[in-house]
């Protein structure tokens, strides 16, 4: 068995291997990049080694780092989480000519299974179903939207070296295509470094349902059943469960079966998931689902996998990696419950979801259900990484239980002033075609604006922010303070929410949400969504896109500049891209008119609310 491992990854991937290793009798290694310096996957590790700047490129996308920080170490081997480096076949062959363990599947699988034309010819070859698609070398734009034509539209645009929803566009007419292809190939060479795709056609009512396999160096390969992760947003995941709802036994064994057959194919060992897309149109057909791609390493959502079977894979990893046998044999494994996990998300849904970086200095996440996560209270969400804060994962002995239990998980995220999704995960589970499991892969964009928490304060919740910034600030519960019938009463109090503010006189609370209140502030923690309150008036004067001023609404990168000083622009029409959190996002023309004090520049580093252009407005 592995003595020491080296964790290639960081946040709550690298504290939940470090916890499966510590019960294992395993030391660990973290590795760390000067934002991460005083992260909770350092704290917890044994022992952790500086890899350089910030920027993943600089730091945890260095193999050669990673590499000399086991030797240094003494490390025997390298677990690479997700993400990063985990998918990468030449550092998973570098590590292994370093006399280390790679944990994870063989070089050789990876490649195989790494570029999504040549990985579905594979698939093809060992009785597999594939989707329907151009798979070809030609990638002029010329050839491509030939074939894109003759599939017919919508057509799906995936880059070749893809995954994580990056380098993915739906193409709903001819007229998109070529724009699309290129935000595509930009999106896809950033991330990759490679700019080829592949188009397949774009199934009406998909589901994405996928398999996790587990193989080993003795030639035994096993399933651990499907889970589904068709509420995804922009082709991310936002709720997985397990097992997939729907599945009758004989499909079910179907795409099992295939599953084990895709990893046979490519001598699989290790954790590995078999990702298909399902026509649900008709229900979960076994005729209807189709091989999409494998992802060679462990997934974000293995924990409802885990749930459902009592299989801690993260063991099964190191075992397996030390040269022993998958500890169970394809019969002993079985279902058991239903489990559903939520990705909770460092981000704004009333700001289309825009990240949101800064200090947790208020950070609880309810023990109701098992939590993932790699941040405490008083850590930084940084904008160099992934936003994800944690995942939330329940489990009922079936599938209206673990709803009901995730939801209770969701409503009582009380997290400031980073804004999070947690609001919008509660909506998303209250929704009748979720209960009754009527899913698929637009399930989110068509009810878009029912999951959106409104960021505007009701009335009720005025009153309660009132009742507590008039609670005595010498209660012996200063910190924090929920409703109280008793509360002391002072005549009135002013208060400020956003551009708005209310003077209260006498507020009166009805109903007791979380809350939480210091000298010039009350927060309300209400339904997943946390209200902010000053106690002072503040002035409202920041410029805004009504006024033409295009402002950067993060941190972040200008990719593209599609402008110049002096253009005329109608409303709606892209002025420039910006790169922030690994997303593309596009900034747009509030009206008619013409562009001036074009500010960004290609490839500029600008900050949150800096100017970019001024939009003046066309005259009549």
């Amino acid at each position: 068995m592995i003595k020491k491992l080296l964790i290639a990854n960081r946040g709550e991937i690298a504290c939940r291997i470090i916890r499966t290793a510590r019960t294992m009798g395993v030391a660990t290694i973290a590795v760390y990049s000067d934002a991460d310096a005083g992260a909770l996957h350092v704290r917890q590790a044994d022992e952790a080694v500086h890899i350089g700047p910030s920027p993943a490129a600089e730091s945890y996308l260095v193999g050669e780092k990673i590499i000399a920080a086991a030797k240094q170490t003494g490390a025997e081997a390298i677990h690479p989480g997700y993400g990063f480096l985990s998918e990468n076949a030449d550092f998973a062959q570098a590590v292994q000519d370093a006399g280390l363990i790679w944990v994870g599947p063989n070089p050789d699988s990876i490649r195989a299974m790494g570029l999504k034309d040549s990985a579905k010819e594979l698939m093809q070859a060992a009785g597999v179903p594939v989707t329907p698609g151009y798979l070809g070398d030609d990638q002029s734009v010329e050839r491509l939207k030939k074939e894109a034509d003759a599939i017919g539209y919508p057509v799906l645009i995936k880059a070749v070296a893809g995954g994580g929803g990056k380098g993915m566009r739906k193409v709903d007419a001819a007229q998109h295509f070529e724009a699309d292809l290129e935000s595509c190939r930009r999106e896809a060479k950033a991330s990759f470094g490679n700019d080829h795709v592949l188009l397949e056609k774009w199934i009406t009512s998909p589901r994405h349902i996928e398999v996790q396999v587990f193989g080993d160096s003795h030639g035994t390969v096993v399933h651990l059943f499907e889970r589904d992760c068709s509420l995804q947003r922009r082709h991310q995941k936002v709720i997985e469960e397990a097992p997939a709802p729907g599945m009758d036994a004989a499909t079910r064994e179907e795409i099992c079966c295939a599953a084990i057959r895709a990893a046979k194919a490519v001598d699989y060992i290790g954790a590995g998931t078999i990702e298909f897309i399902a026509d649900a149109s008709e229900g979960l057909r076994a005729d209807r689902i189709f091989f999409m791609e494998m992802n060679t390493r462990l997934q974000v959502e293995h924990p409802v996998t885990e749930e459902i079977t009592g299989v801690d894979l993260v063991e099964w990893q190191l075992r397996v990696a030390s040269g022993e046998a998958i500890p169970l044999k394809q019969d002993e494994l079985s279902i058991n419950g239903h489990a559903i996990e939520a990705r909770l998300y460092a981000e704004d849904p009333a700001k289309g979801f825009l990240p949101s970086t800064g200090r947790l200095e208020y950070f609880i996440l309810q023990e109701h259900g098992r939590i993932e996560a790699g941040v405490e209270e008083g850590d930084d969400i940084s904008p160099f990484y992934d936003p994800m804060v944690a995942k939330l994962i329940a489990t009922g002995s079936n599938r209206d239980e673990a709803i009901q239990l995730l939801f209770n998980m969701a409503d009582s995220v009380e997290i400031w002033p980073v804004r999070t999704n947690a609001g919008f995960i509660a909506r998303c589970l209250e929704q009748a075609d979720f209960e009754a499991a009527k899913l698929d892969t637009g399930f989110i964009a068509e009810r878009f604006d029912d999951l959106i928490p409104s960021p505007i304060a009701d009335q009720s919740i005025w009153d309660h922010a009132g009742e507590v910034a008039l609670t005595d600030v010498h209660d012996e519960d200063e910190g924090l303070a929920g409703f109280r019938l008793n509360a002391a009463k002072r005549i009135a109090v002013t208060l400020s929410n956003g551009a708005e503010t209310q003077r209260l006189d006498n507020p009166t609370g009805i109903f007791g949400p979380t809350s939480y209140r210091d000298e010039q502030q009350v927060l309300i923690f209400d339904s997943g969504t946390t209200y902010e309150f000053s106690k002072s008036v503040r002035g409202i004067g920041t410029t805004s896109a009504a006024d033409g001023a295009i402002l950067s609404p993060m941190p972040g990168k200008v990719i593209a500049v599609d402008v110049t000083d002096g253009d005329q622009v109608t409303a709606g029409q892209r002025l420039m891209v910006l790169e922030a959190m690994k997303m593309e996002h596009a900034l747009t023309a509030p009206f008619d008119g013409t562009v001036a004090e074009l500010s960004a520049s290609e490839g500029g580093q600008v900050q949150v609310e800096a100017v970019l252009c001024v939009v003046e407005p066309a005259t009549e």
